[in-house]
């Protein structure tokens, strides 16, 4: 359950995102599902768009639907536009390790760049 400060915060975050999925004259389907299940697998955060012309529900009891069946949080409904976050432990374990490597990466490069000055100082060669 995410309180009102993460919600604001992942609302930030998916502004700036497209819908990935689009919701229409069937509804939420067990294929719908699935799909949005293999897309927690790469992302934490993104937008389902429901055609509100053709939709048989609300985007309101769509949200609630996936939500149930996918354990994620809903964190906002806007018109035709749902944004769904689940926690994915392995994606930030891996982002976690890149950005460890990018740090150690950057100490070395300069590491090798202080060095390359002291020499060109002391004219070491």
């Amino acid at each position: 359950m995410l309180n009102s400060k993460q919600r604001a915060q992942l609302r930030a975050e998916a502004n700036g995102l497209d819908p990935i999925f689009q919701i229409g004259k069937e509804g939420v389907t067990d294929s719908v599902i699935a799909q949005i299940e293999d897309t927690f697998n790469t992302r934490e955060l993104f937008k389902v768009k429901v055609h509100l012309e053709t939709s048989p529900e609300t985007p309101k009891e769509i949200a609630s639907k996936i939500s149930e069946a996918t354990k994620c949080d809903v964190v906002q409904v806007v018109g035709g536009t749902i944004v769904l976050f689940r926690i994915n432990l392995m994606l930030r374990q891996r982002a976690a390790e890149k950005k460890k490597r990018a740090k150690e990466k950057a100490e070395k490069e300069a590491i090798k760049r202080r060095t390359e000055r002291k020499k060109k100082k002391y004219g070491v060669q």
